[in-house]
C-alpha cells in the first residue's frame, strides 16, 4: 500500500510590522522550511503584502536567538531565573517602595502578554510605572483623541479609503511605513480618477507620487496651518453649525483662538513655508470637498506640540462634521503591529486599564474585577520620566520587554549609562544580542513570531489573531507565561493561574464589560470572551452580538461627560530646541523602505539589505556646495547630545537647511551607534511623547584618509577585533557579510592594520596585491580552501575601485583566492530598487534601453513593482534619468 503524504496546512496569522495589520498565511514545509504568503481572506490586505512581509520566511532561523536563561552572563535554569528575578522585585519593593520598580513594554507584543504585564504591575505592585515604546509613536493621538472624543478611539476604518474624495496625508510617508494603505489608496485612485490626493510633509516622500498637492511644510507649524484652515472654513461659512451645535463643545473658543493666531494669508503661508496659491488650494479642497479623509501619523505625533497638532486637525473635522462618516473622518495610522492593544488594556503609565483612567469610579471597578486592595492610585513615570528615573536612581529595577530603548529612545547615550548603573536590569526578548541586551543583568528568552500565539489590534480597531506555526526555540517562553510566572513566585499566585492565551484574553474580554451599566466605555469586546479564542476571525470593536463596527460616533455621540466632542482653542508654539549659528540645520529622523525598528528582524533577510546598505543622510544638493562637500562623502553631524558619522545622499526632497536620517542602525552594525543619540529629550508635555523630528544640528566634513571594503564568510565583532576603524557599517549578504569601512589612517599603514587583525593561524592560504603608487591594497585568505576574508583599501576620495568593492557582494566561499583580487565583476550589481523581485537600478536602466517605456513595460520585462509597488516612485525616478541621459546624448 503506497504511504501517504501528509499536505502541510496553511496557518493564517498576522504580519509582525507595521500597524496597518496585514493577514498572513504560513505554510511549514516538508523539509521544514517555511512558505509564506497573503492572507486573502484578511479585510485589511487582500493577500497583499508589503516587501518586509514577503521576506518574513527569511527571518526565521535559529541564528542570534536567545534561547537560555542568564543571570549576570552565567546560563542559568529557567526556575532559577524566574526566582531570582520575583525576590528581586520583591526585596527592592520591600526597601524602597512599589515605585523603585517599573516595566518598560512593546508595540511588539500580544494584547494577552500587555494585558497580564499591567495587571501585575498595577494591580498586585502598586505602581503604575508600566509604559510602553508606544509613548514614542502614538501617545500625542491618545491624548488628543481623548481630549476630543472622551476617549482613545479611532473614528475611522481603511473602507472610508475607497469611500474619500480627498485623503489628505499628513506627517506620514505612507508608501514605506505602511505600504499596504498606499498600494489600496493607488487603487482608489485607479478606480476613482476624481479623487483628489494631498501630502503635508516637510520632504518630498514617495508617498507624493500619488498626490496632486504637496505642501512641504516649515516643521513644526502644523498648528499654524489648520489653525489658519480653521478661520478659512468659517470665512467661507462652510463650517456644520447645525453638527456643531448638537454635537460640540468649546466652538467658539477655539474659532477666536485660530483668529488670533493667524495673520494674513500671505504672512500665514510665509510663515510655513508654503506658496500662497498652494497653501489655498489645500484650503479649498478641504473646504470644497465633504468626503475628506486625514490621514496621520508619525510626522504628527513625535512633536513637543504633537497632541496639539491632532488636535487641530481634529477641530477642522468637528467643524465641518466630519468625525465617522463614510469617507470623513480623522485617521490616526498606528506604527507597531500593537501598539493599539497595548492602548486598549492599559499598558501606558496614563492609563489605568481597558481604556479607564485614574478617576475614583474606574478604580474601583478595576480593583472589584481584578480582587486586589493594591491598585495603582496615581499615573506613574512615562518613557523618558521612567528612564531619567533609573538615571537618577530612584527606580531600582526594570523589566524590558521586547525592545531596545538604548537604540529607540532620545539621548540614547544617557539611555545606556542609566541601565548600566541600575541595579536590576531583566530584559526579556527572542534575539541574543542588542544594545539593551547588552546592559541587561538578566536575559528571559521569548518566544519569537511564528511561535507565540495571542491577538493584536491594528489601526482600524481590526482584532486579529496571531497563531504559531513553529515549535519555540530552545526554553523560549510567551511574555505572559513569564510575567505569570514571576506573579505566582511574588506571592500573586491566585490572581495569575492561567493556563493558556486563551484564558487570558476571556479575562481581559470579561474586563472590557464589567459593570459597563454603571460606567460605560466605547470599548466592549466582553462577548468574545464566551467565543472559540481559537477560531476568532478579524472583528472592529466595539462588539456586539455578531455584529462589529467599522465607525465610532457616527451619530454624534462621544464618550465625553456631555455627549458632546470638545473643540480645543489652539496656538502655535515652537519647537523645544530651535536652529542657531551653532546648529543651523534641522534633523528629521523616521523609517526606511525595507527595514524595521533596529533591523533585529528585517536585518536576517538579506533581500531587504541591498535598497540602502548604510544610513544616509539625506541632505538637499544647495546644503552640500555651501559646505564644500561631494555627494556620497561622509560627514560629521553633531548636536547638543551627540556626534556621529554618516554618508551624505544628495536629494531635492530635502528642503535646505533640512535633514533627514533614518532610525535602524545601532552599536550592533555601525559605528554610528543609534541615530537617537543625536536627539534630545524633550517631551509633550501633555502626551509625553519625543520630538524626534525636530533636533538642530551642524554638518562638517570629515577628513579621512583611507576607505576600504570587507567581506567575511563570518560575523565579526568589528568594534573588538577592528578597534582602527573609525567609520564602518555591516551588511548581511545571501552568503557572508560585506563591512565599509574609513580610517583616518593612510592606505598603506590602514591596510597593514586590518591584515594583521583579521590574521587568522588556521588560515592556510593568502594573496596580496599592492599598488603602492597608486594606494590600491588587496588581500584574501582562505581555509580548507574556501574563501573566508577579502579585503580592498584605497584612498578615501578613490571611486576607481567602485566595481570591485560592488563586486564583493557577489562573494561565496568557494570563489578561488584569485579570482577576488581581479578588481572588477564581469557585471557589477548596483543599488537594489525593488525589494519583492530583487530588481536593482541597472535592470531597470535595461529595460528603458530596451524599449520599456512605462512602469507597467518595465515591470513586464523585469517585474519590478509587481509587487507591493513601493518602489514605483523610484522606478520613475530611474526612468525620468533614463531619459534625460537620452537625451543628452541625442
Amino acid at each position: 500500500m503506497q504511504k501517504l503524504t501528509k499536505i502541510p496546512k496553511w496557518v493564517k496569522t498576522t504580519c509582525p510590522y507595521c500597524g496597518t495589520g496585514c493577514g498572513v498565511e504560513a505554510q511549514v514545509n516538508q523539509d521544514n522550511s517555511v512558505t509564506i504568503r497573503g492572507d486573502e481572506s484578511h479585510p485589511t490586505n487582500l493577500g497583499n503584502l508589503c516587501s518586509k512581509g514577503l521576506t518574513l520566511a527569511d527571518t526565521l532561523v535559529p541564528e542570534g536567538r536567545l534561547t537560555e536563561c542568564y543571570i549576570r552572563g552565567q546560563a542559568q535554569s529557567m526556575e532559577t531565573t524566574l526566582s531570582y528575578v520575583a525576590s528581586s522585585f520583591n526585596k527592592v519593593i520591600a526597601e524602597h517602595g512599589p515605585d523603585a520598580v517599573a516595566f518598560y513594554v512593546s508595540g511588539q507584543l500580544l494584547t494577552e502578554d500587555y494585558y497580564i504585564a499591567n495587571k501585575l504591575m498595577k494591580g498586585f505592585i502598586g505602581s503604575s510605572n508600566i509604559d510602553s515604546n508606544s509613548r514614542l509613536c502614538m501617545s500625542s493621538a491618545v491624548v488628543a483623541h481623548k481630549r476630543a472624543f472622551g476617549e482613545d478611539a479611532v473614528p475611522a476604518c481603511y473602507a472610508d479609503i475607497e469611500e474619500a474624495e480627498h485623503i489628505c496625508l499628513v506627517g506620514s510617508n505612507l508608501a514605506w511605513c505602511h505600504p499596504i494603505l498606499f498600494r489600496r489608496i493607488k487603487q482608489a485612485k485607479m478606480a476613482n480618477p476624481n479623487l483628489k490626493i494631498t501630502v503635508i510633509d516637510p520632504r518630498r516622500t514617495d508617498t507624493c507620487d500619488i498626490a496632486s498637492l504637496h505642501l512641504a511644510i516649515r516643521p513644526g507649524t502644523d498648528v499654524a496651518l489648520y489653525n489658519g484652515l480653521l478661520e478659512f472654513l468659517d470665512q467661507e461659512n462652510a463650517c456644520d453649525l447645525d453638527y456643531i451645535a448638537q454635537h460640540t463643545e468649546g466652538f467658539s473658543e477655539a474659532l477666536a483662538s485660530a483668529y488670533q493666531s493667524t495673520p494674513s494669508w500671505v504672512e500665514l503661508a510665509e510663515f510655513c513655508n508654503l506658496e500662497l496659491d498652494t497653501m489655498m488650494a489645500f484650503f479649498r479642497r478641504f473646504t470644497d470637498i465633504d468626503k475628506t479623509l486625514t490621514l496621520f501619523s508619525q510626522g504628527v505625533n513625535q512633536s513637543t506640540s504633537g497632541t496639539n497638532k491632532v488636535n487641530a486637525i481634529i477641530n477642522c473635522h468637528l467643524a465641518t462634521g466630519r468625525v465617522g462618516k463614510p469617507g470623513a473622518s480623522p485617521f490616526s495610522v498606528t506604527g507597531q503591529p500593537n501598539a493599539m492593544g497595548g492602548r486598549e488594556v492599559g499598558g501606558l503609565a496614563s492609563m489605568l486599564a481597558a481604556h479607564m483612567d485614574f478617576t475614583p469610579e474606574s478604580h474601583k471597578l478595576v480593583s472589584e474585577f481584578w480582587h486586589t486592595d493594591k491598585l495603582a492610585t496615581n499615573t506613574g513615570a512615562k518613557a523618558i520620566d521612567m528612564f531619567d528615573q533609573v538615571h537618577q536612581g530612584k527606580i531600582k529595577a526594570i523589566w524590558i520587554m521586547g525592545t531596545n530603548p538604548v537604540v529607540s529612545l532620545p539621548d540614547s547615550d544617557k539611555i545606556q549609562q542609566a541601565l548600566l548603573n541600575c541595579p536590576l536590569v531583566v530584559v526579556s526578548d527572542c534575539i541574543a544580542k542588542s544594545d539593551t541586551i547588552a546592559c541587561a543583568d538578566v536575559l528571559l528568552p521569548a518566544q519569537g513570531w511564528g511561535e507565540k500565539t495571542g491577538t493584536v489590534t491594528n489601526s482600524e480597531r481590526c482584532i486579529s489573531r496571531q497563531r504559531a506555526f513553529l515549535p519555540s526555540v530552545g526554553e523560549a517562553k510567551a511574555d505572559w507565561w513569564l510575567l505569570a510566572e514571576v506573579a505566582k513566585r511574588m506571592g500573586f499566585g491566585k490572581a495569575f493561574s492561567f493556563d493558556s492565551e486563551a484564558d487570558v484574553f476571556a479575562e481581559y474580554a470579561q474586563m472590557t464589560g464589567f459593570k459597563q451599566d454603571t460606567l460605560p466605555r466605547g470599548l466592549d469586546i466582553s462577548v468574545l470572551a464566551e467565543q472559540d479564542y481559537q477560531q476568532h476571525q478579524p472583528m472592529q470593536w466595539p462588539i456586539h452580538g455578531d455584529e462589529s463596527q467599522a465607525r465610532l460616533f457616527t451619530d454624534g455621540q462621544f464618550s465625553t461627560p456631555s455627549g458632546k466632542a470638545n473643540f480645543i482653542p489652539l496656538y502655535y508654539k515652537s519647537a523645544a530646541s530651535e536652529v542657531c549659528k551653532d546648529y543651523p540645520m534641522i534633523l528629521n529622523t523616521g523609517r526606511n523602505r525595507d527595514q524595521w525598528h533596529s533591523m533585529s528582524r528585517t536585518g536576517l533577510a538579506t533581500k531587504l539589505n541591498g535598497h540602502m546598505p548604510e544610513p544616509l543622510l539625506s541632505i538637499n544638493p544647495q546644503d552640500l556646495t555651501d559646505r564644500g562637500i561631494k555627494d556620497g562623502s561622509l560627514v560629521a553631524v553633531e548636536s547638543l547630545q551627540g556626534k556621529l558619522l554618516v554618508r551624505t545622499h544628495a536629494t531635492v526632497s530635502q528642503n535646505p537647511g533640512e535633514l533627514f536620517l533614518p532610525i535602524h542602525w545601532s552599536r550592533q552594525n555601525a559605528s554610528a551607534g543609534a541615530i537617537s543619540s543625536l536627539v534630545a529629550g524633550h517631551t509633550d508635555p501633555l502626551s509625553g511623547q519625543p520630538e524626534n523630528k525636530y533636533t538642530p544640528v551642524s554638518v562638517s566634513a570629515w577628513s579621512h584618509s583611507s576607505r576600504a571594503a570587507l567581506w567575511s564568510q563570518r560575523r565579526l565583532q568589528v568594534a573588538k577585533i577592528l578597534p582602527m576603524v573609525d567609520y564602518w557599517v555591516e551588511r548581511r549578504l545571501e552568503q557572508g557579510f560585506l563591512y565599509y569601512l574609513a580610517s583616518v589612517t593612510e592606505p598603506a599603514t590602514f591596510f597593514q592594520q586590518l591584515k594583521l587583525a583579521l590574521y587568522n593561524g588556521y588560515m592556510t592560504k593568502q594573496v596580496d596585491y599592492e599598488n603602492t603608487a597608486e594606494k590600491k591594497y588587496r588581500f584574501a585568505m582562505s581555509f580548507q580552501d574556501n574563501l573566508d576574508v577579502s579585503l580592498m583599501v584605497t584612498l578615501a576620495n578613490d571611486v576607481d575601485d567602485d566595481s570591485w568593492l560592488a563586486s564583493l557582494t557577489m562573494l561565496t566561499p568557494d570563489v578561488g583566492l584569485r579570482a577576488t583580487l581581479k578588481g572588477e565583476a564581469e557585471t557589477p550589481p548596483s543599488r537594489m530598487v525593488c525589494a519583492c523581485h530583487q530588481v536593482t537600478e541597472n535592470d531597470i536602466i535595461k529595460a528603458v534601453e530596451s524599449g520599456a517605456d512605462t512602469v507597467e513595460a518595465v515591470g513586464g520585462c523585469s517585474k519590478a513593482g509587481t509587487g507591493c509597488g513601493s518602489c514605483i516612485p523610484e522606478i520613475k525616478r530611474v526612468m525620468a534619468s533614463c531619459e534625460i541621459a537620452i537625451t543628452l546624448v541625442s
